[in-house]
Order: C-alpha cells, then structure tokens, then sequence
C-alpha cells in the first residue's frame, strides 16, 4: 500500500460497469498510486471481484448515518421535485441520498486521495494532482461562462482524516439541511476556497457539443461522462456523444484504446 490513492465510489451493479473502465483507464497511465473501490452494498459479489482482479483495492463502506428528515429530503424524488436538472437526463440507476457515502474516503487510511467518480476515465497520468493541495477542483463548465461559478465534485483532490469526516457530519445533516446537488453543493459549501483545477482534470461531456472551441483532445486528463452514462443502451443524446460512448466502450473492454492524436474532433 501507498500513501495515496485514487478513489472512487460504486454503489450498485451501474457504476461498478463504469469502475472497470476506470480501473483500466488509471492502470493504462501508468500511475504508482493505489486503486481503492469504495463499495456499498449494492454491489454483487461478481462485479466486485472482477475490479478487485483488476487491480483495485475492495473497501466496503457504509452509507452515512444520517437522520429520517435528511433521507426524506434527498430521496430521488423528492430532490428532483425541489432542484430539478434541466439540461440533461439522469438515468434510473441515480440514487442522489448514495452521494454522500463520498464523504466516507476522509475515513480512509491515506495521507493524499484523489477522488474519481465512477463515470470518468482518466485519459493522462494525473499523478502530480496528489501534490496539490485540499481542496482542489474543476469548476462545473459545459454550457457557458456562467458554469465557473460552481465546482464539480466529479474530480478532487483530499486529505484523509479522522477530524475532518466528523466535522463534515456535523454540519451535513444539520437541522433542515438541504443540498441540491447532494455531496456537490456540500464540498462546495464546506470548502468555500476551493482550488481550481483546469477543466482539463474534469472535462464534462457535454462541452462536447455545447463549447467545442474548448475541446482539444491532447490537454483532457480526465473525460467525465456526466448526466446520461456510456453504458446505456439509448439516450436521447446518444447520437451527440457517440464519438465519446464509443472511446469509453474501448477503455470498458480488453483491446487498444485510440491515442489522442487518433480521435476525432467535435463537428
């Protein structure tokens, strides 16, 4: 074991698909920090072992302890009914209240994370993000300037410890607590300063096409397949993120992933 890690989080049978293609991902940079899968107990037993065959380090975690009023508020349902996402699709497997089980990696026995959702590929060695500080992230950039006001927890840097995961349980389920966007809207409020990252680390695949100019296939260390997954089978923008669902099927399976030089632009 390291001292750092790449973490990410699966919590059902989806997201362990989207792992594997990680996993693969981070192993094909090259890098020499630890591969951590937290999981939850939605995950079959088959699904976790072919990640742990991967390389990945298995560390089963707990969803937080928080109260009923908290669990009503941010029920699928309910969130989406109050904070409703507008500009693209979320798909059924979405369990906003399992977010915040990502908080669970200040729990972890490292001095140096960095987190990854499970939706991402990591397309560069990112290694020297562990030498940046806590709290460092991309804002939420894919339809205009206005984005950069926000962060996207899809991508960051942490320092595990004990002190910090109880400060944060302090203050997440406080009374009437409501986060929007679940763990989102709460690093953000609870990391005021956060650091940020080049959207490079944190490409949203909507960029694709809503800011091509901002596409530049050499740069992306990290492509993050927000909103509507790669592994679905249709989508109503399956036809707009083709090019993107067909690189991340590459990293998904066993052959040659394309190199930058190789892919296409956006049209």
């Amino acid at each position: 074991m390291t001292r750092r890690a790449y973490v990410t989080l699966v919590t059902n049978a989806d997201f362990a698909l989207g792992a594997r293609a990680l996993i693969r991902s981070l192993t094909l940079t090259g890098t020499t920090a630890d591969l951590v899968v937290m999981h939850t107990g939605g995950v079959a037993a088959d699904a976790l072992d072919l990640l742990s065959r991967l390389g990945a380090r298995l560390i089963p975690v707990d969803l937080l302890d928080t109260s009923p009023a908290f669990n009503a508020a941010h029920d699928r349902a309910a969130l989406h009914g109050r904070a409703p996402f507008t500009k693209g699709s979320k798909p059924a497997f979405h369990t906003p209240l399992d977010n915040f089980a990502k908080l669970r990696l200040w729990q972890l026995d490292y001095d140096q994370v960095v987190f990854l959702d499970a939706d991402t590929l990591v397309l560069r060695n990112c290694d020297r993000l562990f030498d940046y500080p806590e709290f460092c992230a991309a804002p939420n950039v894919y339809e205009g300037l206005a984005d950069f006001r926000r962060m996207n927890s899809g991508v960051f840097t942490a320092r595990p410890d004990p002190a910090t995961f109880a400060a944060m349980m302090d203050r997440v389920d406080a009374a009437g607590a409501f986060w929007p966007r679940t763990d989102q809207s709460f690093l953000q409020d609870y990391f005021p300063d956060w650091h940020g990252l080049p959207i490079h680390y944190n490409m949203l695949q909507y960029v694709w096409f809503n800011l091509p100019d901002l596409w530049h296939w050499p740069d992306i260390h990290v492509l993050h397949y927000q909103y509507e997954k790669p592994w679905q089978a249709a989508h109503a923008r399956s036809a707009a993120l083709a090019p993107l669902t067909a690189l991340w099927h590459a990293y998904a399976g066993d052959g040659p992933v394309p190199v930058a030089a190789d892919l296409p632009p956006p049209t």
